[in-house]
């Protein structure tokens, strides 16, 4: 009778996950798209982002997100039939928000990584970027290799958890570095004379010029590196990676890519909704 029992067990549990299986939600174990059935069931995707890295992305004075990578994920929520929901945090947690699903992806100008890739999916890239040096001493700015730069009594800041933070960690032993929470503080530091300079993505650098003409900042002209820069997604949801793929091919090959590229790095109206 005990064995009849549980054979009755069995058979109602395996009936009951097996409809899960078909039901489309981010509570069920075997969904076949976790991710992309969460964004669906809840109608909106969360996208994690500094929120203070322009053109990339930046907050305005009236508190709203906007950007390039802002209108990149708006076209993809507008893809999927939700509405978009921006998180703004400091860039050293956007990957372990996403980890822990806080968010469905990262767009924040996050360069792929080996080390990074080991965590997340990344689908690009999106945009070729490289590490350059924002500063106010010609010295630096003219600088065509790193060497001549890493020098002891130099101060250098960077952005914390960046790849910047790991380029002069590695190719910059002698300078002393200082990591800060957004890119806001480490160009404050920068004009305030407070570092020497400040490593960053290249547009960050030049954008920051144009946001404090009369500041006196340079930069280089050629970058010291390759960046390539992709979208960060959860590595357990084969769908959603594919699918974000997907749109981010033809996004490219219609040509639409490019259109925002130019809206964001080639025309400096937006600069006036910062603070």
């Amino acid at each position: 009778m005990k064995r009849v029992s549980a054979v009755i067990v069995l058979l109602l549990t395996l009936t009951f996950l097996s409809s899960c299986a078909h039901k489309r939600g981010p509570f069920f174990l075997f969904s076949a798209s976790p991710v992309l059935d969460r964004i669906l069931q809840r109608g909106e995707l969360v996208v994690g982002t500094a929120g203070s890295m322009p053109p990339f992305n930046l907050t305005t004075k009236a508190g709203k997100i906007i950007g390039f990578e802002a209108d990149l994920a708006g076209y993809m929520a507008t893809a999927m039939g939700v509405r978009l929901k921006l998180e703004a945090m400091p860039f050293s947690e956007l990957i372990p928000a996403l980890e822990a699903g806080n968010v469905d992806m990262v767009l924040s100008g996050l360069t792929i990584t080996p080390e990074r890739n080991l965590k997340v999916a990344f689908v690009g890239p999106y945009l070729v970027s490289g590490k350059a040096v924002l500063t106010k001493i010609k010295r630096l700015a003219s600088a065509k290799d790193p060497s001549k730069i890493d020098r002891r009594g130099i101060t250098v800041a960077v952005l914390k958890g960046s790849t910047s933070q790991q380029f002069v960690e590695k190719r910059l032993p002698k300078v002393k570095l200082v990591a800060t929470r957004n890119y806001d503080e480490a160009v404050a530091m920068v004009i305030g004379g407070k570092v020497d300079a400040m490593i960053a993505d290249f547009p960050i650098c030049v954008v920051s010029i144009l946001r404090y003409p009369d500041q006196g900042l340079l930069t280089l002209i050629d970058p010291f590196t390759y960046e390539p820069l992709g979208i960060a997604v959860p590595a357990n949801d084969p769908l959603f990676i594919n699918w974000v793929e997907n749109f981010l091919s033809g996004f490219q090959n219609s040509g639409q890519l490019e259109a925002l590229k130019a809206d964001w790095f080639e025309n400096a109206s937006w600069l006036e909704h910062l603070p």
